[in-house]
């Protein structure tokens, strides 16, 4: 069954993973900070403050790296009327994306959305996410099972789910019936399992956690139904997500 969007819960504390390289990323000859490339004329990091804005949160921790004052730069330059934005910078940057996560912990006091910098989302699978509560002790990520329109599967974090449940997830498994879309709504708890795979191996996944959450049978999926959205890793993403917006085959905010 798909679920639909109900009411957008309010005050919700957003997460934005921003802290990477982004380097396979140059267009037009120059290379950009991914957050700060313009999409349609518009920087990813403002697109992903706007899409939580409309998932109901009030706010939005982004986590920086790379080149942190640039992107602390661009965010402060575009303040959002009655969203508090927190900067938190991640100095091991050049690690999975679980350490960017982990940096934002001391922010959190109970459900996050949490999202990528570097996804193009339509506006319904924010809304989703700003209806969804998750398991007390757990988190839910959204899901695409429209396997046939991801546009880059190979790079695709693949899942495998079952009644609501996750069962396995990754980039490499064999077995698959949906897609991470890379937008979670989260209880604190993931970070308990975040610290410890990271004290246990000194580096940490999203997915790694999320496979742990799913061995407890916490780690919960929610399909997207019709709604699409976009990685943007390569110059191909790029232009297949300016593409989605000039149609409106992807509805932004």
């Amino acid at each position: 069954m798909v679920s639909r969007p109900g009411h957008v819960i309010a005050g919700a504390t957003g997460i934005i993973l921003a802290a990477g390289l982004g380097s396979r990323l140059a267009l037009d000859g120059a290379k950009y900070l991914k957050p700060l490339l313009p999409l349609a004329g518009r920087p990813l990091i403002h697109r992903g403050i706007d899409s939580l804005v409309a998932a109901g949160c009030t706010k939005i921790v982004i986590v920086i790296g790379h080149e942190a004052n640039e992107v602390r730069r661009c965010v402060l330059n575009k303040p959002v009327d009655g969203i508090e934005l927190v900067l938190e910078v991640n100095p091991n940057y050049r690690l999975a994306n679980g350490v960017s996560l982990l940096a934002a912990r001391r922010h959190i006091h109970g459900r996050f959305i949490l999202i990528m910098a570097d996804h193009l989302v339509d506006r319904s699978i924010m809304e989703l996410a700003g209806s969804h509560e998750p398991e007390a002790s757990g988190a839910t990520l959204l899901v695409d099972s429209k396997i046939d329109s991801i546009f880059n599967l190979d790079d695709a974090t693949k899942v495998q789910a079952k009644d609501g449940r996750i069962l396995d997830i990754g980039k490499s498994i064999s077995r698959y019936n949906c897609i991470d879309t890379g937008v979670f709504v989260c209880s604190p708890r993931i970070f308990d399992s975040l610290a410890a795979i990271f004290a246990n191996s000194g580096d940490v996944s999203i997915s790694d956690a999320a496979s742990e959450l799913a061995g407890l049978g916490t780690m919960n999926a929610l399909e997207v139904g019709d709604s699409r959205w976009q990685d943007i890793d390569d110059l191909a993403m790029f232009a297949e997500a300016e593409k989605a917006l000039a149609t409106g085959t992807i509805i932004s905010v």
